[in-house]
């Protein structure tokens, strides 16, 4: 009697504990997870739209220009409404892993087919703009792709090795022997 009194009022406090020991457990393993995705980033694909308009070419747009002049400055516009005929919107969106969002709008403004005016956001230059997105520049992992002066001349002067035997027999049988041939048109 005293064994199956012990075995209830055990089975409780196992219960308990298992339970215990379970919810412990969750909360433990979302700690890891969350140490674990924090160390561990996803690929994101870097998503380049629009055209990239700079300070230096939005020097070169005066108005008065022609559409067509327009065009061969800044490029195609990314929308050319067909219910906003006098109106080119340029955007551009870069969404790139090690670097900041950057968006950017210049809306062009037609009347009678000539530039009237530009409204833009603050454009970078053109040097800013690769600096922004330049996200490997620090990276000690890209290659150098050119020697300087001195390294080019500090190399050595490759020498030709001399022709083999039979590379020497096959250049002369290429010549074949020497021919003399007539004059194709006689001679009076």
């Amino acid at each position: 009697m005293r064994l199956t009194l012990a075995c209830r009022l055990a089975r409780p406090s196992f219960a308990a504990l298992a339970l215990t020991t379970a919810f412990g457990g969750c909360s433990t393993m979302n700690l890891t997870e969350d140490r674990l995705i924090g160390l561990v980033t996803p690929y994101r694909v870097e998503i380049v739209q629009g055209n990239v308009v700079t300070k230096e070419m939005m020097a070169l747009v005066k108005p008065g220009q022609t559409r067509t002049q327009v065009r061969d400055l800044l490029g195609s516009p990314l929308l050319a409404d067909a219910f906003h005929t006098d109106r080119w919107d340029y955007v551009f969106t870069i969404r790139r892993q090690g670097t900041p969002y950057q968006q950017r709008r210049v809306t062009v403004l037609f009347k009678n087919d000539v530039l009237d005016s530009v409204e833009a956001d603050e454009l970078p230059s053109e040097r800013e703009f690769v600096a922004s997105i330049d996200n490997y520049r620090s990276s000690s992992s890209m290659p150098k792709l050119a020697l300087t002066a001195e390294e080019v001349r500090a190399l050595p002067v490759p020498t030709k090795p001399a022709p083999t035997a039979q590379e020497a027999a096959l250049a002369a049988a290429a010549q074949g022997p020497a021919r003399d041939y007539p004059p194709l048109e006689a001679t009076p």
